[in-house]
Order: structure tokens, then C-alpha cells, then sequence
């Protein structure tokens, strides 16, 4: 019995949607063709309006009113006016087609219109923190009617699941439904404390990591990131071993300025303690090829202007720091290949 029913359900289901589907594409061919002979007060006017014949036209509106089981319009060879009939229907469509026009011209305006709605995205913690909290103020002083929520995580950016407008992603992406705009160049720089280096001295070569303690780092999937070198025009990679594991940046830069050993950081997230001297970049002749800071988003078509505009205000900022940078007028974000003489100083 119980698979009788659920037979005759299945079989009744298709024959449903078969009947909704066709009957919706009769109605709305045919309301689209009945609003716009009763703006127009003409089939031929219509027709034109539409870009469609006068016969088909006429087509439409016979198979809308074949459907509702009822005369719409009052036609003489002079003059084209609405039942009484006729009027009810209209009166009953005309608010739902304010509406679609509304839905319409909003999603318009979200595209080419005045920037508004809510912005959701993405970062890693220590970016989040460090670089795109502190210019959320001036962009909200600029798109008053532009909500943001920042989203602090070291997951891959999940865009349609998460509801991600705009992620932030150390090095490139290989997924091609992704646009990644290069922000900044981020390079991994080795530092440790000066008291660190006073008691254990400098690493000269990327072998003499075995002697140090080298704070690691636990990555999302749970394993812990190898150290990235470039030696003799190679690529190297390196897995590290220390006392202290973390799997937050933030806490792995807090235990190298305590002196507890030696770390491997994006350079946006040290510079102020190297330029400041509670660390001293290491190893500096090793650095890893830069694998840039990204923006990322999904698809350059129809961009909502949200997006469009966050994305340019955080590159030219953030661009316009790293010339600051360069000129020497703030602490911004460093360039710490230019350092490598206070890894020397030290120990000498």
C-alpha cells in the first residue's frame, strides 16, 4: 500500500510541473501582451512597444483570456478599451508589475547606482587585524549606506556556501572563477628577538635552523607549514621542529619578541617590530620568491557596486601605504630585504 502511494505520487508530480510551467509561459506572454495594449490602447501600438507583431499580440492575449475564461478587452475597428473584466485584471496585475520594475531598476542601482547594502569579507586573522580593520572607518565615512562585517579566519574563503563578497589570500589562487587582484608584495621574513640572538645567536644558512629553536606554525588542514627559502636559485622548502607550536600568527609573533626562538612571518605583520628593533630579520639572502597579498572576488560580471568600490578604496590605500613606506614618511609596510646588516651586527 504504502508503495502504491508513493508510486502514484512520483507519476503525479511531473504532470504538476509539466502543467504549472506551461501554464505560467501562457500567462506571462500573455500578461506582458495585455498591460501593454491597455497602456497603449492599441494592439498594433503594443505590438510595436514590444517589438512584436500585431498578430502576435493578438495570439497572446486570446490564449490569456482562453485561460482565465474571460473577454479582456472591447475591440472595434476604431478603438480598443478594457471590459469590466478586463479592468479587475489589470488593477490586480499592475501591482506586481510595479514591483518587478522596482526589483528591477534596484538591482540596477546596486549595480551603476549610489554604492549601499551589506559587505561581508573575509580575512586571516593577523591581516584582518592589522591591515583591513583600520580602514573600514574612512571607507564607512566615505559609503555611508555600505554595512560591513569582517570575518577573521584561516579557511579558504567559501564565497557562495559563507556568502563571501570579498576575501583576502596570501598568495595566488588556481581557481579560475576567482578574480585575485594583487594588493602588496608579501614576503616571509625569519626574525627572531635581540635577546634571542644574543643567547643563541644568528642563523647564517638555512642549515643552521637545526640548531635553533623554530617556532611552527599549524595551518588549517592541520598540518604545519614547511618554511619557504630560495637557495641558489631553487626553491626550497624546509619542515621545522620547536618547542612551541601555534596555529594563530599573531601568537607566533608575540613568542618571538619574548625571545622564545625563532619564527618565519609575512612581512605586513612584522614590520613594525623590525623597524622598531624588537626583531631582527634573518637569513635575508634566502628569502622566498614574494607570493604576493590578493583580493579576491568572484567573477568580474555584473559586479555590485559594493564590491567594486571596497575593492578599489583597499587597493589604493593600501598601495598608497606601501609608498609611504618607501618614502619613509610612515611605519608601514616593510620591505625587509633591506635589512639584512642588523642580522650581522649582532653577533659579531
Amino acid at each position: 500500500m504504502n508503495t502504491s502511494t508513493s508510486i502514484r505520487v512520483s507519476d503525479d508530480r511531473p504532470r504538476a510541473a509539466d502543467t504549472f510551467a506551461s501554464s505560467f509561459a501562457t500567462s506571462y506572454a500573455g500578461v506582458v501582451a495585455f498591460l501593454a495594449v491597455a497602456r497603449e490602447g492599441s494592439f498594433s501600438r503594443a505590438g510595436d512597444r514590444l517589438g512584436i507583431d500585431r498578430s502576435a499580440v493578438s495570439r497572446s492575449v486570446r490564449k490569456l483570456e482562453a485561460q482565465l475564461d474571460a473577454r479582456l478587452f472591447l475591440r472595434t475597428t476604431r478603438n480598443t478599451s478594457l471590459t469590466r473584466e478586463g479592468e479587475i485584471f489589470y488593477e490586480n496585475c499592475l501591482p506586481g508589475v510595479e514591483r518587478i520594475v522596482r526589483a528591477l531598476d534596484d538591482m540596477r542601482e546596486l549595480r551603476d547606482g549610489p554604492p549601499r547594502g551589506h559587505l561581508s569579507i573575509q580575512a586571516s586573522p593577523g591581516f584582518g587585524r592589522g591591515v583591513i580593520a583600520p580602514l573600514l572607518h574612512r571607507f564607512h565615512a566615505r559609503y555611508p549606506d555600505i554595512t560591513t562585517e569582517l570575518l577573521l579566519s584561516r579557511k579558504p574563503a567559501d564565497f557562495a556556501g559563507d556568502r563571501i563578497d570579498v576575501a583576502f589570500h596570501d598568495g595566488r589562487l588556481e581557481d579560475s572563477d576567482i578574480v585575485a587582484r594583487q594588493l602588496i608584495p608579501m614576503p616571509w621574513v625569519v626574525c627572531a628577538s635581540p635577546s634571542y640572538i644574543a643567547a643563541h645567536g644568528v642563523p647564517r644558512v638555512v642549515g643552521d635552523l637545526d640548531r635553533h629553536q623554530c617556532i611552527a606554525f599549524r595551518e588549517a588542514s592541520g598540518r604545519l607549514r614547511d618554511w619557504e627559502f630560495k637557495v641558489g636559485g631553487q626553491a626550497l622548502r624546509r619542515r621545522i621542529s620547536g618547542p612551541d607550536i601555534f596555529n594563530d600568527l599573531d601568537l607566533i609573533l608575540q613568542a618571538a619578541r619574548q625571545g622564545r626562538g625563532v619564527a618565519q612571518l609575512p612581512g605586513y605583520l612584522v614590520g613594525d617590530a623590525v623597524r622598531a628593533g624588537g626583531l631582527i630579520e634573518c637569513l635575508a639572502p634566502y628569502a622566498p620568491d614574494d607570493g604576493g597579498h590578493y583580493l579576491c572576488y568572484l567573477s568580474r560580471r555584473h559586479l555590485p557596486a559594493r564590491i567594486r568600490v571596497f575593492a578599489d578604496y583597499v587597493t589604493e590605500e593600501i598601495r598608497l601605504l606601501e609608498k609611504e613606506r618607501e618614502s619613509g614618511r610612515v611605519s608601514g609596510l616593510p620591505r625587509f630585504r633591506d635589512v639584512p646588516s642588523l642580522c650581522w651586527s649582532v653577533d659579531s
